[in-house]
């Protein structure tokens, strides 16, 4: 799988622009604030349908500009594809030219993976990124799970509203039950999904990390959830009710999950050094983007956004080693020569690109 073409319009700081991309390694490079990450969210843009910098898709127009597009075309191994979107008031996405009426439709056409200088402390922040890492992943892979975790969110939302009503207007207490009953539902259902992906994650993890640590570190995952059973869900709100409707919102839940990741048996996050955590991140990426090729056959398109600048030559050597055969986007400040290896190299500046010949 890959992406041959980029067409960018008023997109960010790009007033009209188009992009030929190699096959393999792509390496944009350039001063800050040039357009480099706009290049990345425009492709994760269009294999998500959502932007991973900003939840205002009008900050993603140009200013003074009232409309922005873009257009990618790619390759699989079993057919091309184009996709577009169109930005205004609201958001059009369109597959092959056919205008998609669910999110769900996007998701698969364009697999990628992501690293931003904020995933080097995925492990240190709160769960939220982690859930966050295994949400795009898995609605990647497998699209009605962004379905079931959407209708999850609206049911939590729901109850939530109707806890703090019981508290403020001493509504009914019993009610609650048909929000538990559909918490439930669709948290066993989140389970699942979420635990069999960390198991094919644990399947593939170990290896890639002593390979990229010389086979000094073992490393370990561990999810974290209240939600294997749906049973044993709505015991566990019933239990909480009183805490819930003191605090006026639900305490447990799908919606708090984690996993956490330990190198010899002691948590990275919290004993774990800085080059360690960003090794981590590194195994994680990899067992991605392998559990992806697993999936369908090919590897996805990586994006390393301002990715080689957190890694010493040695690690980003044995990075490089672990991603064969896939095609690669990378942003840089230093324009960074890469031996042994095909690659495109490009020029950002004030929303130009120039290729280096």
């Amino acid at each position: 799988m890959y992406i041959n073409k980029i067409k960018l319009k008023n997109f960010r700081n790009y007033e009209e622009e188009e992009i030929t991309l190699g096959p393999n390694i792509n390496i944009f490079y350039g001063d800050n604030a040039q357009g480099k990450t706009n290049i990345i969210e425009a492709i994760f843009l269009c294999s998500i349908g959502k932007s991973f910098r900003t939840n205002k898709e009008s900050e993603l127009i140009k200013f003074n500009k009232d409309i922005a597009s873009v257009y990618i075309e790619y390759e699989k191994s079993d057919r091309d594809g184009k996709i577009k979107i169109d930005l205004n008031n609201k958001k059009s996405i369109y597959t092959n030219g056919i205008k998609i009426k669910k999110l769900s439709e996007l998701l698969g056409n364009i697999n990628t993976v992501i690293f931003t200088p904020d995933d080097i402390n995925i492990l240190r922040d709160g769960p939220q990124k982690r859930r966050r890492f295994l949400d795009i992943m898995i609605g990647q892979l497998r699209p009605n799970y962004i379905h079931i975790l959407n209708m999850y969110n609206k049911t939590l939302e729901q109850r939530n509203n109707y806890l703090k009503q019981i508290k403020e207007n001493n509504k009914c207490e019993e009610l609650l039950d048909i929000w538990d009953e559909k918490l439930a539902e669709y948290g066993e259902k989140i389970y699942i999904y979420r635990n069999e992906f960390i198991e094919k994650i644990k399947d593939k993890i170990n290896k890639i990390h002593k390979n990229i640590t010389n086979e000094k570190e073992e490393i370990k995952v561990e999810y974290i959830s209240n939600c294997a059973k749906k049973e044993e869900y709505i015991e566990l709100l019933k239990s909480r009710r009183k805490l819930d409707i003191i605090k006026g919102f639900t305490t447990k839940g799908i919606h708090r999950d984690d996993f956490f990741v330990y190198i010899n048996n002691q948590l990275v996050n919290v004993y774990g050094s800085q080059g360690q955590n960003r090794t981590v991140v590194l195994s994680l990426k990899i067992s991605e983007l392998q559990v992806i090729y697993d999936e369908i056959g090919e590897y996805p398109i990586l994006l390393l956004d301002d990715f080689m600048s957190e890694l010493d030559e040695k690690r980003r050597k044995n990075f490089l080693e672990n991603i064969e055969n896939t095609q690669v986007i990378i942003t840089c400040t230093d324009k960074i020569e890469i031996p042994n290896l095909n690659y495109n190299i490009y020029n950002v500046k004030d929303g130009k690109i120039n290729k280096n010949y």
